[in-house]
């Protein structure tokens, strides 16, 4: 059994693990392609292991190695995981107060735990793409306006 602990250990992948990444994730994604059942069996060399892993599992698993391929730290958490305002704050890259700001202006739905707010996961994720999308919405209405003034050439 893996203990969590390692599990929480996020860390940028070496060289020689996004080499074996890529070579993995091309043949997973062939293989995968392949495949006729929703529960494939796979073996496991070293231990000669056979187990039977959802079809869904083994495109999470393609997923993981393109990202490790591409050298960026992955991390798994539950849609339903609730996180602190610290932690929400560290994945939308700014500070606590401001997440505090956000909560308390209704920007962003919580519950509150005692005296500590907690959010939903999937919450903070839908806030996070709806915000990447108003930030592309602003500065492609920048670059018109600055085409329009004579500032950007296209």
């Amino acid at each position: 059994m893996i203990p969590d602990m390692e599990l929480l250990d996020i860390r940028k992948p070496t060289k020689k693990e996004q080499l074996a990444a890529r070579e993995s994730y091309e043949t997973l994604v062939s293989s995968i392609e392949l495949l006729r059942t929703e529960l494939p069996e796979i073996e496991i060399e070293e231990t000669e292991e056979k187990i039977r892993i959802p079809i869904s599992a083994l495109k999470l698993l393609a997923k993981i190695l393109k990202e490790i391929s591409h050298g960026n730290p992955v991390s798994i958490v539950p849609v339903a995981t609730e996180i602190t305002t610290q932690a929400a704050a560290d994945l939308l890259g700014c500070s606590r107060p401001h997440i505090v700001q956000l909560l308390e202006e209704g920007k962003m739905p919580y519950t509150k735990v005692g005296k500590h707010r907690r959010i939903k996961y999937e919450d903070l994720i839908s806030f996070k793409k709806e915000m990447k999308e108003r930030q592309k919405k602003k500065i492609q209405e920048l670059m018109k306006l600055d085409e329009e003034s004579g500032l950007y050439d296209t």
